[in-house]
C-alpha cells in the first residue's frame, strides 16, 4: 500500500500542449491500419466511426476537431466494439444528444463507463490528466458521482483483470512513445483524480 501511495503523489501530468495528434493518428496507424484495416482521422466536426465502403478502403475512427482527449475516446469506443459492431455506422450504437433527462443520462453512463475506463488508461499512459464526460451541458444538473465511481470500477477490473486486445496494444504503443519504460497498475489510479 506505501508503495500505491508513492506511486500516486510522484505522479506527474504533462500539458496538452506538448502532445499533438497527429502523434495519436500516426500511433494508432502503426498499430492498426495493416493488422485491423483501420484509421485514426482527425475530424472538424463531431466523432463519427465509418466502416469501410466504395468510398474509402479503411475504416475509419474520426476524431472531434483535432482534440487529443476527442481522439483517446473514440479510439476507446473503437477498442470495445466487436467485430460485428465494427462493420456498422457509429458501431449501431444508440446516442441521445445532449440535453437528455436524468432517466437518459442514467443510460448513458452505463454503457459510457467502459469506454471512459479505457480513456483515462490511455490518458495516464500518454501522460495526460483525463477528464470524464458526462456530455449534457444543456441538461438538467446531475450528480456525477455514481458515474465517476463506474468509471473508477471499470478501471480497477480492466488492470486487474487484463484490457481487450487492442486496448493493451495500443496502451503499449503510447507508454512506449510518451512514457517509456512505466508499467500501469491500478495503484497509479484514484477515484480522487475523476474530475
Amino acid at each position: 500500500m506505501n508503495n500505491c501511495i508513492e506511486q500516486l503523489t510522484t505522479n506527474t501530468f504533462s500539458t496538452l500542449a506538448q502532445h499533438q495528434s497527429d502523434d495519436l493518428v500516426r500511433l494508432f496507424n502503426q498499430c492498426f491500419q495493416q493488422s485491423e484495416n483501420t484509421v485514426l482521422v482527425k475530424g472538424n466536426n463531431e466523432p463519427l466511426y465509418l466502416p469501410q465502403s466504395e468510398t474509402s478502403p479503411y475504416h475509419q475512427v474520426i476524431f472531434a476537431h483535432g482534440f487529443f482527449s476527442s481522439a483517446l475516446h473514440e479510439i476507446a469506443h473503437w477498442c470495445i466494439a466487436g467485430p460485428q459492431r465494427r462493420l456498422l455506422l457509429d458501431y449501431g450504437y444508440w446516442y441521445q444528444p445532449d440535453g437528455r433527462t436524468q432517466q437518459q443520462q442514467k443510460a448513458f453512463e452505463q454503457v459510457e463507463s467502459k469506454p471512459q475506463a479505457l480513456e483515462w488508461i490511455f490518458s495516464k499512459a500518454a501522460g495526460i490528466r483525463f477528464f470524464i464526460s458526462a456530455d449534457n451541458l444543456s441538461g438538467p444538473p446531475i450528480d456525477t458521482s455514481t458515474f465517476k465511481q463506474a468509471i473508477f470500477q471499470e478501471t480497477i477490473n480492466y488492470l486487474e483483470t487484463g484490457l481487450p486486445k487492442r486496448a493493451l496494444l495500443f496502451t503499449e504503443q503510447l507508454l512506449s512513445h510518451y512514457q517509456p519504460g512505466l508499467t500501469l497498475n491500478n495503484c497509479q489510479f484514484s477515484l480522487a483524480e475523476l474530475i
